[in-house]
């Protein structure tokens, strides 16, 4: 199955009540489909989890059941990754995000993510960290454990094989 066969089969499991098919596929840019087949390949199974009417903006966002796996053991960004002097991981979220071509999720979007089904329930996802905490040398994360959703901070220089990342496209 091709890249645009999988997300039109991904369109169909969640309803959007202001979108169609035809809309979504009008908006997919060579960029947009390098982007969500690099989300792909890096195990995010991309699909759509918003769409502004008035703007016609759809945003798609990693919707694997867990973390990506091509996105784990990762610090939060280059500074991070700049400091750990021992056991440092291959790279950080924010290098690879960009790379990839998407935005880490924020905390308003992974707690939308969370009501379309259940993620993060055995990993964790480094998220989108506000500039107050990440200047103190923190990072945050989200998971879903107890049928609740937490964000939780760390470290920006910790990484660990549970947890990855998931971002967004906005196209």
């Amino acid at each position: 199955m091709n890249l645009i066969q999988t997300l039109e089969s991904r369109f169909l499991t969640i309803r959007h009540p202001t979108l169609t098919w035809p809309q979504v596929e009008q908006k997919l840019t060579p960029q947009a489909l390098k982007t969500l087949q690099l989300m792909e390949e890096t195990g995010g199974e991309p699909n759509i989890i918003a769409h502004n009417p008035e703007t016609n903006e759809i945003t798609f966002a990693d919707c694997s059941p867990e973390s990506p796996t091509g996105r784990r053991s990762l610090c939060y960004d280059h500074p991070a990754l700049e400091k750990r002097r021992a056991n440092k991981p291959a790279d950080s979220a924010k290098n690879l995000a960009a790379q990839i071509g998407i935005q880490l999720l924020t905390e308003a979007d992974y707690f939308h993510l969370q009501t379309l089904g259940e993620f993060d329930l055995k990993t964790s996802s480094w998220l989108q960290t506000p500039p107050e905490v990440r200047a103190l040398g923190g990072a945050i994360f989200g998971d879903r454990r107890f049928n609740r959703v937490f964000i939780y901070h760390n470290g920006a220089d910790s990484y660990y094989a549970a947890r990855g990342f998931r971002g967004k496209i906005i196209v």
